[in-house]
């Protein structure tokens, strides 16, 4: 036996904090304690398992997919030659003041993706046109694939719009499918599409998302949603989060991804 070796490898797992043991199963208890009473879902696919589900009923309710859309309208994007890579000047801004500062200025594609500029994707899908994204909508199984809304607006939620739905477990079903490159894209398109997904890197793993927020509702509830994968010791964890509540957005959402990650040891 190597013994200076097994010391060495020892003082590196106390020293970086990771340690070696069996994954504790998720369990309704932990993330209803995460969720601290705002009403939502999560859904977590863990390499080809089945989902687990918090809140099933709401897990297959079918929303608006808020700026979550900007995945696949990058990827339809992407595969189209309107868009190549992460660091290409892709939003001229218009001199219009919005009230996300960020969106303010000339942005690239994955400044635009990171600051989820809504005028830049709605450029974009305005570009790809109806029936490329329609089309595209079709080969993905993309929710309820209606886009009967104005093209650069279906994903939108507003009053009166009729918007593509999409429920949180076929977010994760699509969001497992990403993650093993299961999907009708390029691996260039892919590839770029990661990059600009990644959202946080640790020693135990890497987190690849996106947020989406919709305005308050008739009842004066938001939606607020985080969907993508972590990988993490060899292991793929596919994930939708939805919160439906008074003041949340999509950073509430990814919050509970990343402290149940965090408890999980996946981040």
């Amino acid at each position: 036996m190597n013994t200076p070796f097994l010391r060495r490898l020892l003082l590196w797992i106390c020293v970086t904090g990771i340690a070696v043991a069996e994954e504790t199963p998720l369990s309704a208890e932990a993330v209803e304690a995460i969720f601290a009473g705002r009403k939502g879902t999560l859904v977590v696919i863990t390499d080809n398992s089945e989902p687990w589900i918090y809140q099933p009923e709401m897990a297959d309710r079918k929303f608006a997919p808020c700026s979550t859309f900007k995945i696949w309208n990058t990827l339809i994007g992407l595969e189209n030659d309107l868009i190549s890579s992460p660091e290409e000047p892709f939003y001229q801004w218009d001199g219009e003041k919005r009230f996300v500062p960020e969106w303010n200025q000339n942005l690239t594609l994955k400044q635009a993706f990171q600051v989820s500029c809504v005028p830049a994707f709605q450029d974009l899908a305005r570009r790809i046109g109806p029936e490329r994204m329609q089309s595209a909508l079709e080969k993905i199984g993309y929710g309820d694939r209606n886009i009967s809304a104005a093209i650069g607006e279906f994903w939108l939620p507003e009053e009166g719009r009729r918007t593509v739905l999409i429920s949180p477990v076929e977010q994760a079903r699509l969001m497992a499918r990403l993650a093993a490159g299961d999907v009708p894209f390029s691996e260039k398109s892919q590839d770029v599409l990661r990059e600009i997904m990644t959202a946080r890197t640790t020693l135990r793993g890497t987190l690849f998302g996106k947020t989406g927020t919709s305005g308050k509702n008739a009842a004066g509830d938001s939606l607020g949603w985080y969907v993508g994968y972590i990988e993490s010791n060899g292991r793929t964890h596919a994930f939708a989060c939805l919160l439906e509540d008074k003041d949340v957005m999509g950073k509430d959402a990814r919050a509970i991804v990343e402290a149940l990650a965090e408890k999980q040891g996946w981040l």
